[in-house]
């Protein structure tokens, strides 16, 4: 019997409490006069006009965000006028933050066990998510659009579902069936200061291996403070 999150059976059940329930958010810090905020660091102007820009709290949550789900191991079908999207994962934190970021663009998830301690998380099939699958589906074979390209959201919403601490660095996972387009990602991840190398399955992967002090404070700054339900580790932090 399938056990599901919010949105496809009449009665919505919890998501997985295999991970503490996130915490309430902490308050947003207060504002000083001139717009600098308190307690935060002095950063070049330039370099904070990028942020701004690129960033995962540059513009409202949009479903095209979820393109950052399709550059991991997100999968998306089409049924009709319709589409779904999923996303395997291997902890239960990352359902908790999954839904609530697919609530917050508007779609119902639900979500399920699967083998070896994972969890398929899954929109139902909406028309909202027919754009997304027409730019991202060449027949049923996924492949990134032209003008893909990464942003803090997208790279916010990957990290979530795929990302993964090690020492020195973060593993952003990929596709495993998604070798061919593998090089697309690692053009967008350029494009935006995260130039990656790529870890091969034999060795872990597939993945882009994020390292350098630069690079990972990039990371940081554009994914944005970890989610309630992250643990402290699972996220990259500003040194």
């Amino acid at each position: 019997m399938s056990l599901s999150g919010l949105g496809d059976t009449g009665e919505a059940q919890p998501t997985p409490a295999l991970f503490p329930a996130p915490e309430p958010e902490a308050p947003a810090p207060t504002r000083r006069r001139g717009g600098a905020t308190a307690n935060a660091p002095v950063r070049d102007a330039q370099t904070d006009r990028q942020l701004v820009f690129f960033g995962a709290d540059a513009a409202e949550p949009a479903v095209a965000d979820l393109a950052g789900l399709l550059a991991g191991p997100g999968e998306v079908v089409r049924m009709g006028g319709t589409a779904r999207l999923s996303i395997q994962v291997d902890a239960a934190w990352r359902v908790h933050v999954l839904v609530a970021e697919l609530a917050s663009r508007g779609l119902a998830a639900s979500w399920e066990p699967t083998e070896g301690e994972r969890h398929t998380v899954r929109t139902s099939y909406t028309r909202i998510l027919k754009p997304l699958a027409v730019a991202w589906l060449d027949g049923p074979v996924k492949r990134p659009p032209a003008t893909f390209h990464l942003t803090g959201r997208r790279l916010r919403l990957w990290l979530a579902a795929a990302g993964t601490p090690e020492p020195g660095g973060f593993l952003l996972g990929l596709g495993v069936d998604d070798r061919e387009h593998w090089e697309s990602i690692a053009v967008a991840l350029a494009a935006a200061g995260l130039a990656g190398a790529l870890v091969s399955p034999d060795e872990g992967g597939p993945a882009y291996r994020i390292t350098g002090r630069r690079r990972l404070a990039r990371l940081a700054e554009l994914v944005g403070g970890p989610p309630p339900a992250a643990p402290a580790d699972a996220w990259p932090t500003h040194h």
